[in-house]
């Protein structure tokens, strides 16, 4: 059982930046795709950003696209969100997650909030 803790999450004002960071005990992230999704209350649930185990391939929602990087260091065994020019309907919580199924893809699993296992959720809140 992959276990994963998200770390990062808080309050911060419109225009400005958090990085999240989800690491991984006991098992290597080397071979899953790991994600971030997020859910705010009233809304459904979204994949906000995916990226592949091994060769860099990136998915992004559009609403986020341009303003927040993933990225993944192996050797710290930790996947990191950088989220920039932070907006109030950016408030959610946010879960990591990680997947090694052979019937999605990067796209999908951002696409579908698809995922064999999830962190228990960091809170980020936008506000002035």
């Amino acid at each position: 059982q992959v276990q994963l803790v998200e770390s990062g999450g808080g309050l911060v004002q419109p225009g400005g930046s958090l990085r999240l960071s989800c690491a991984a005990s006991k098992y290597t992230l080397d071979y899953y795709r790991i994600g971030w999704f997020r859910q705010a209350p009233g809304k459904e649930r979204e994949g906000v950003s995916c990226i592949s185990s091994s060769d860099g391939i990136t998915h992004y929602a559009d609403s986020v696209k341009g303003r927040f990087t993933i990225s993944r260091d192996n050797a710290k065994n930790t996947v990191y969100l950088q989220m920039n020019s932070l907006k109030p309907e950016d408030t959610a919580i946010y879960y990591c997650v990680a997947d090694a199924s052979p019937f999605r893809t990067v796209q999908t699993m951002c696409h579908n909030q698809r995922a064999d296992y999830w962190g228990q959720g960091t809170q980020v809140t936008v506000s002035s």
